[in-house]
């Protein structure tokens, strides 16, 4: 089975094609370093992920230099490529992992540990460090969880600690040009360790060498990615991600990010625009996500945000706060964000109790939820999400009452007419914050907290959700293990984990039996530490001083608050150096539009609009494409392209575009047909090939555009059917076309043929004989031609009658390529 038919086979292939818009087009002949950027989840979460795309621009930035993607495959698709012998390769240019220079991982959370040695087994790289040789590429990583680098010391050669965008230069440069004196492992290795922010394990030992992390010091300097890559399927944050600030100077006690970032850096307003309008113009979203740690804290929130909102109002491209703190949510960014569509709010009290609120740092009290989510639902809203932890240092029942009270409260700010969505978590104490000496509660604990939101909270408007307490357990054990949590990771890959975090895919009975193997205790994991203990991460300089994580440990017992030492006094942290790591803000802080102008808007925005009926084709590995798939492709190169698409009236406007009858994912097609509405009279339907086809990704092309009456029927209703020709299989032996030709001639005799269908837990039987018009084998081009009739009653699939009328088996299905070649009317 080749890779094509193994995608066919497979569940959501477009995670799996490449070839999307703005992949850079690299000469091999000049390449002296191949870089693979490896996500240890799916492609839709890997391509959500903004630290990525950037490491992605900032490689393939170099003159000598390729950087690839590869994501954690789905276990069908795991399971073909085990079945077939095929190692897990790269999307840009299919190439085995195992034959790249450098595979660097990022490592978001601890819970992908296992399908990290997943992909280094199905790559073709041995697990283990110490089992690789010269042949074998370099194992890096980086991210959050690197942190505390020392469960997953034994299988990766070195760690970035902290912010990777100089240091993967930095990187590069060193591996080439080692590369080019020797291609000694030790040499290699050798030559890492010398880059500031660097772990080697193999060489450092943690008892005796302090690895100080990076810090890019001034953000505008780093303005990538100016062209992220654009997905071909619907990701979790299908949206540009524009990172307003980095760091950050709450001081929350329980938050790893708030502490691990510092200090806080803001980007320029002038500089955003130009990265906004750059990101806007080469991608074809509809939203914006102006991305922080908290992002209505940035200095002039409020006036980038109608600025933007100025330039891009007609395009109807949307703003989002993904990250917002109670008190920073006011009625003038609500009234900005709401102008093109309502996005989602989601608030942070974290606890119930205002003295546990003070324990923790959060800042916020409770007038300021109240406060706020009034204003929200006065604005329009209606749903509203509250995050809260539970097993936070020093909770007790009150704190618990606390929660639900609060609950009952903030739905009363709505009259009882909002959905409330009440988010529980359990708390877990990370590496390098106050709290990574606090005890952690166990599973008994957290659904024993669990059933008391059950009994506690009975409303119709609030549901309530939470965190998988058995997750959360692992993320302890794992985030503040020693190098006996690798060796759990390791079991449990061995005994089939993969996609922990996955609620679908998470095995919990396979990682208790990976504990009674390794004999890791799991309450001495959890367990309260002293200070006085050496840590495993201890060697790990943050720029945070223990010192300091220990004052505000006794703080948050005694009830004390630590301010923002952005409006107060320096706390003494240790994260800025007094010379060039320093606190940065935004300088700007006028009001109003911007001075540098609205961007020119796309031809016509502002015109009545023009009805066209595009023809497009779905060739080569285009042709797994989903409908949905191919239809968002379609409307941002319709953006990218300058063409403005008109759209629907409300809250959330929608591009007027509509399709006639989809083709099944797989079948390639010479004539899909679609219906745009343009705005502008400037658009000629001979220039839209032309200006589109160039943002599409590989496999899709308009190949021709015709201008409609502005107020005429859809001409859809006219279809009367297709024709599809089915290529047979190369290896098809000659003596089964007669037993073919038999099928045939007996199908074509008959006055009905019943087929049976399965779908949505139905059984549904069709005489599908009135529907093909014409069946016929040739033997020569070794295909079948195939008419088939539409009806208001639907059509029928060319899969179906291969398997129901030509007796083809469900699993040779893949090896039969089908074509729709026409339409007619």
């Amino acid at each position: 089975m080749n890779w094509e038919e193994i995608l066919s086979s497979v569940e959501k292939p477009s995670r799996y094609l490449g070839g999307e818009a703005n992949v850079p087009q690299k000469d091999p002949r000049g390449i002296r370093l191949r870089f693979a950027l490896a996500f240890p989840d799916t492609y839709e979460v890997g391509m959500s992920h903004l630290g990525l795309q950037i490491l992605y621009a900032v490689l393939n930035d170099l003159p000598r230099v390729s950087a690839e993607r590869v994501y954690a495959p789905w276990p069908d698709m795991e399971q073909r490529l085990r079945e077939h012998g095929i190692p897990l390769s790269s999307l840009e240019s299919h190439l085995p992992l195992k034959d790249f220079d450098i595979v660097g991982f990022s490592f978001q959370y601890e819970l992908s540990y296992t399908n990290v040695l997943n992909m280094l087994d199905l790559g073709g790289i041995p697990i283990r460090s110490k089992d690789r040789g010269p042949d074998d590429p370099l194992v890096i990583a980086g991210g959050p969880s690197a942190f505390n680098p020392v469960p997953m010391a034994s299988f990766i050669d070195a760690f970035v600690i902290g912010e990777g965008e100089e240091a993967v230069v930095e990187i590069a440069a060193a591996v080439v040009a080692e590369k080019e004196k020797t291609k000694r492992r030790e040499g290699l290795l050798e030559a890492l360790a010398a880059i500031p922010g660097v772990y080697v394990p193999a060489l450092h030992n943690p008892g005796a060498v302090t690895v100080r992390k990076r810090v890019v010091a001034d953000l505008n300097r780093w303005t990538l990615p100016c062209r992220p890559v654009v997905p071909l399927m619907k990701t979790i944050h299908d949206r540009i991600s524009l990172e307003i600030a980095r760091g950050c100077t709450r001081g929350c006690r329980f938050c790893q990010a708030g502490m691990v970032w510092r200090p806080l850096r803001e980007r320029r307003t002038d500089v955003l625009e130009r990265m906004a309008d750059g990101m806007v113009n080469a991608t074809g979203y509809e939203e914006i996500s102006l991305l922080s740690l908290s992002s209505g804290d940035f200095n002039g929130i409020g006036t980038l945000l109608s600025t933007l909102m100025d330039r891009y109002y007609e395009r109807r491209i949307a703003l989002a706060l993904p990250s917002l703190r109670v008190e920073t949510l006011k009625k003038e960014l609500m009234d900005a964000i709401r102008r093109v569509r309502k996005t989602s709010f989601t608030l942070a009290p974290e606890a119930g109790t205002q003295r546990l609120r003070d324990a923790i740092n959060k800042g916020n009290t409770e007038q300021d939820l109240l406060s706020t989510a009034g204003t929200v639902f006065a604005a329009g809203w209606r749903n509203l999400k509250l995050y809260f932890m539970l097993g936070l240092p020093t909770e007790t029942e009150a704190d618990l009452e606390g929660i639900a009270d609060l609950a009952y409260k903030v739905l009363g700010e709505t009259r009882n007419r909002g959905q409330i969505t009440i988010s529980l978590s359990t708390f877990v104490p990370k590496p390098h914050t106050p709290f990574q000496w606090q005890r952690q509660i166990g599973i008994e604990e957290t659904l024993a907290r669990q059933e008391f939101f059950k009994r506690r909270i009975r409303h119709r408007n609030l549901s309530v959700k939470w965190h998988d307490a058995r997750m959360s357990l692992l993320e302890g054990v794992l985030s503040r293990g020693d190098e006996r949590a690798g060796s759990l990771v390791e079991q449990a890959f061995r005994l089939g984990c993969r996609f922990d975090g996955w609620s679908e895919r998470f095995r919990f009975e396979w990682w208790e039996e990976a504990l009674r193997k390794t004999g890791l205790s799991v309450d001495r994991s959890l367990d309260s530490r002293s200070a006085d203990d050496e840590l495993p991460w201890d060697f790990v300089d943050t720029g945070v001083r223990k010192a300091y994580l220990a004052g505000e440990a006794g703080k948050a017992l005694d009830g004390l608050m630590t301010e923002d030492c952005r409006f107060g006094a320096c706390g003494d942290c240790g994260a800025c150096d007094g010379r060039e790591i320093r606190i940065v803000t935004n300088p700007r802080e006028t009001t109003g539009p911007s001075a540098s102008g609205a961007a020119e808007l796309p031809a016509g925005v502002g015109s009545p609009a023009q009805r066209f009926e595009i023809r497009f084709s779905k060739r080569g590995r285009a042709r797994f494409l989903s409908h949905l798939e191919a239809a968002t492709a379609l409307f941002r190169a319709f953006n990218r392209a300058g063409i403005a698409l008109a759209y629907s009236q409300g809250f959330h406007p929608h591009p007027k575009i509509s399709f006639a009858c989809a083709t099944a994912v797989g079948v390639e097609s010479d004539g899909e047909f679609a219906e745009v509405q343009l705005h502008g009279s400037r658009v000629e339907a001979g220039e839209i090939p032309a200006r589109v086809n160039p943002c599409l990704p590989q496999g899709l092309a308009i190949e021709a555009a015709e201008k409609l009456p502005p107020d005429g029927p859809s001409r859809f209703a006219r279809i009367a059917g297709f024709d599809f020709q089915i290529a047979l299989p190369l290896d098809l032996p000659d003596a089964s076309l007669p037993s073919l030709e038999d099928r045939i001639a007996g199908f074509l005799a008959a006055g009905r043929c019943e087929i049976v269908r399965e779908g949505g837990g139905k059984t549904s039987v069709r005489d599908i004989r009135p529907l093909v018009e014409r069946l016929t084998l040739n033997r020569e081009e070794k295909r079948i031609d195939m008419t088939v009739r539409f009806s208001p009653a639907g059509t029928v699939r060319p899969a179906d009658v291969l398997s129901q009328v030509l007796g083809v088996a469900p699993s040779d299905l893949p090896r039969y390529r089908i074509r729709k070649t026409g339409t007619f009317r």
